[in-house]
């Protein structure tokens, strides 16, 4: 199957398809974690059942969904030193500590704090369990900063400089940590964990006020998360805007992708809304565009000049058609999530934000959806910074291991096998979780932790020396 492919491209393949099983659940879990601390807070200030029935519904969920996100991840750790040596060998002076940091200030809070708020509650009272929720919560945005940090560092490096066996090196920690996108990046990236995990709760409480209109939970958790949509996506979609100005200044190539301009317009330059680009001529076929539009919108002036991809070694473009199409994919769901949310607070003005059937059904239809923008945004991200993995300083070619495409063909063989059967079974398991209405005793887990010791019933003996329980 893949005996035509380099080893460079296997390995690429590779890396590109744990990260796209990984990534699905960190977005899940970052922005259920911050709803569950909202939750649990609610339910101490209002005293409402409804929010603390909510919060046990979904700590569940978050719990699965947790540790299918750090299985899928430990796995890109040791492609690291597979397939990609010389890149851990060359970076591993400004990366490896930036990823240590996050293993240790952020993934030991999650992890220490994460049995507390699943099963803490009644042991060590509503005011520590609080604060283990928001540990959680805050632990989660901080693995994301770290590991935004490292991206980021990769997409506009800063702060370092080379050494004499070609290692970069740290010259200055707060440059490399806050380098130029790092800001834009980690706001994106959030504000998309936050949409995503309110188009999952929103679709869960759809179905069941579908079910059964009169649902108590499931029509806070609809409204709530429609309250998310309403206030979250214009926010996203101006954050996006900024993120996009900040990568023309640093990563002009990116954005000459995901624009399709092949060609420089000196006199203001078309948005290209759909096309087939064509690498091998270097145009978009049947474009359909409106005119001087990408100037407004990147420089604010219609007729500022934009430049094309033909002021740019060939060598350096990135994959066109790829960036072009996924970037598109990413805006698109982003307005359908702003419509979304517009739809529901028309609805929601009228008193009829729980009746009908249609926005229930529209918003189940969109429950994925917020996956499906953060694969595009990461694929634009990623394929967008191609042919290098430290931009414009070391090429994706340059940083591969002395490897055989048979041996990672192999590998990457047996990932696609393991991970569909384990992640398949594993993504059943949380859909079956929530098909079933908060309030379900169990949703298949255990309401205490599984203890492998300390189980047996302590024995005592009766007037006859007969022991008893």
């Amino acid at each position: 199957m893949f005996e035509n492919l380099s080893a460079e491209m296997l390995a690429r393949v590779q890396f590109a398809f744990t990260i796209s099983f990984h990534i699905i659940f960190p977005a899940f879990s970052i922005g259920l974690a911050s709803y569950l601390a909202v939750l649990n807070a609610l339910w101490l200030k209002t005293d409402d059942e409804t929010y603390l029935t909510l919060f046990n519904y979904w700590k569940k969920i978050f719990a699965v969904a947790f540790g299918m996100g750090v299985v899928s991840g430990i796995v890109m750790s040791y492609q690291f030193g597979t397939n990609w040596s010389v890149f851990a060998d060359k970076t591993g002076p400004i990366l490896g500590p930036l990823m240590a940091y996050e293993v240790l200030s952020a993934f030991f809070l999650e992890a220490g704090f994460l049995g507390i708020m699943l099963f803490g509650r009644e042991r060590v009272g509503n005011g520590l369990h609080m604060f283990a929720t928001a540990m959680v919560a805050f632990g989660t945005l901080m693995s994301a900063t770290w590991i935004l940090s490292v991206n980021s560092w990769m997409q506009t490096p800063a702060g370092y400089s080379i050494n004499d066996i070609g290692q970069f090196v740290p010259e200055d920690w707060w440059l490399i940590v806050f380098n130029p996108s790092f800001p834009y990046r980690l706001v994106h990236m959030v504000l998309a964990a936050y949409l995503t995990t309110a188009l999952v709760v929103g679709g869960v409480g759809a179905l069941h006020i579908l079910r059964n209109r009169k649902d108590a939970p499931a029509r806070r958790m609809f409204s709530m998360a429609m309250w998310m949509l309403v206030l979250v996506a214009p926010i996203q979609i101006f954050a996006g805007d900024l993120h996009g100005l900040n990568t023309l200044e640093h990563q002009p190539a990116k954005v000459m992708a995901m624009e399709g301009h092949f060609e420089s317009h000196p006199n203001g330059a078309p948005l290209i809304l759909f096309g087939m680009p064509n690498a091998k001529e270097q145009r978009v076929d049947y474009a359909i565009e409106i005119p001087k539009l990408s100037s407004l919108i990147l420089k604010h002036d219609l007729n500022a000049p934009l430049a094309g991809l033909d002021t740019i070694p060939k060598a350096d473009h990135p994959p066109v058609a790829i960036v072009f199409w996924s970037f598109r994919v990413m805006v698109g769901l982003g307005f359908a999530m702003l419509g979304l949310g517009i739809w529901s607070l028309w609805r929601r003005f009228r008193g009829t934000l729980y009746e009908g059937a249609w926005l229930q059904r529209a918003t189940i239809v969109m429950g994925p959806m917020g996956f499906v923008a953060v694969l595009a945004g990461w694929v634009t991200t990623e394929v967008g910074r191609q042919p290098f993995t430290v931009y414009g300083l070391l090429r994706t070619s340059d940083s591969l291991a002395p490897i055989a495409a048979p041996a990672v063909a192999a590998s990457l063989t047996a990932f696609i096998i393991v991970y569909f059967f384990v992640f398949g079974a594993g993504t059943f398991y949380l859909l079956r979780m929530m098909n079933k209405p908060a309030g379900t005793a169990h949703l298949g887990l255990r309401d205490g932790p599984i203890r492998s010791a300390g189980i047996t019933p302590v024995m005592q003996s009766n007037s006859d020396n007969q022991p008893k329980a």
